[in-house]
């Protein structure tokens, strides 16, 4: 039984993709426990499978095997329809690529899938998350209305509004300049903390790797390291 403590557990995870007559195995026997609350940096070079994992934790991709609670829900049970149910509410996800919806403005954008989900008082969450994130002046904006940095903010409060339990972030800042990439960690850190939610986040930069109480470093589609540490004064 998986303890009420951890927000994530998976036992011996496998994803294979590719056909039977030549499959390719992306993540070969993951051993993972995040606690709820926790901030974890997920390093690791192309094709290490840090993607994937983030993939599969977050139900977007169905494991090939092993065992995998997830919010206190057995993903690896679950059909792809069952891991779409689950996600709602639960999980926000940030991606580099920000996938903002071109014919919504910023605050539909954020809405929408509190509509879907039967959510009730969307919009007025919607337009709080996105003052919240400094963007009140510019709900009635469309996406090639806004710069990158924008785009990446409506992203957050699209994936904060629901108050999931599990944020993950897959290279947030990677479309983004250095100082617009700066203010975006800054603004995500600063509503997760308020949401009390866990954090897992694909990056390249050793930087925000520091700001972390954990990195995890992958290879081979494997877990090479697991570090935790002690954080500075004034972090979470």
């Amino acid at each position: 039984m998986t303890s009420p403590s951890l927000a994530i557990s998976a036992r011996k995870l496998t994803l294979t993709l590719g056909s039977d007559a030549a499959p390719v195995e992306i993540l070969r026997g993951i051993d993972l426990d995040i606690a709820h609350g926790e901030v974890v940096a997920l390093l690791g070079p192309s094709g290490s499978g840090k993607s994937s994992l983030m993939a599969v934790l977050s139900g977007l991709e169905r494991a090939s095997s092993g065992t995998l609670s997830v919010a206190g829900q057995d993903f690896a049970a679950m059909d792809e329809d069952a891991l779409a149910q689950a996600r709602r509410g639960s999980i926000g996800i940030v991606l580099q690529a920000f996938h903002l919806l071109p014919t919504m403005t910023a605050a539909e954008n954020v809405a929408t899938p509190m509509e879907l989900a039967g959510e009730s008082g969307a919009s007025a969450r919607a337009a709080a998350e996105l003052e919240a994130v400094g963007l009140g002046h510019r709900l009635d904006h469309y996406p090639t209305q806004l710069s990158g940095g924008e785009q990446q903010r409506v992203a957050i409060a699209r994936a904060i509004a629901p108050r999931p339990s599990l944020i993950f972030a897959d290279e947030p800042t990677g479309n983004l300049d250095a100082a617009t990439g700066h203010e975006i960690i800054d603004l995500l850190f600063a509503r997760r903390q308020e949401a009390g939610a866990t954090l897992l986040i694909i990056t390249h930069d050793p930087e925000l790797a520091t700001r972390c109480q954990r990195v995890i470093t992958m290879a081979d589609g494997l877990i090479v390291s697991d570090t935790a540490k002690l954080p500075r004064s004034g972090e979470d």
